[in-house]
């Protein structure tokens, strides 16, 4: 039963600093789950003026157009677009900026910009995973919140039973 006394130092050890983390990724975690929800998470998605496919613009076109209107609203002009997310139900294209979290939606039938806006969730998401420090660092998190987890897990469950097994193996005083 030493290896048991060790165990609780490892655990309070281990469970302080995992503390942060789990809090960080927790907190963003919720917020992220209600994105959708709330526009200042999220810019709600617009509606463009043709659901047809056969009416919209090419993407290029529709890239253009979005760096125009990002260029208008910043005042200068923007970093390389990230990703195109076209909505067909809406008849609109998200354009995503790889800078500063910003999203362009531009209807897909005219090219005309809808909306600008900064997309909160996105740079939430990077402090969730980890990967606001880098890339590697969204390995290292996960790794780290996995490996932890299980470390916290595997301990307290032992730390929680293993007095009471040794409780019942030994015979209490009132039986004496």
């Amino acid at each position: 039963m030493v290896w048991l006394r060790r165990l609780r130092p490892l655990h309070r050890w281990v469970g302080v600093p995992l503390t942060l983390l789990i809090l960080l990724s927790s907190l963003t975690g919720i917020l992220l789950g209600w994105k959708k929800y709330v526009a200042v998470l999220q810019p709600p998605v617009q509606r463009g003026a043709s659901l047809e496919a056969r009416d919209w613009q090419p993407l290029h076109l529709i890239s253009a157009a979005a760096e125009v209107g990002l260029r208008e609203h910043l005042g200068v002009a923007p970093g390389p677009i990230d990703r195109l997310d076209v909505r067909p139900s809406k008849g609109v294209a998200k354009v995503l900026f790889r800078q500063g979290f910003w999203e362009v939606q531009v209807d897909l039938t005219t090219a005309r910009v809808l909306s600008v806006d900064r997309r909160a969730s996105d740079f939430i998401e990077t402090l969730h995973d980890g990967s606001f420090l880098g890339e590697a660092s969204r390995a290292a998190m996960s790794t780290l919140l996995g490996l932890g987890l299980l470390v916290l897990s595997f301990s307290g469950l032992w730390l929680w039973w293993g007095p009471k097994r040794v409780r019942r193996s030994t015979p209490s005083a009132r039986d004496t």
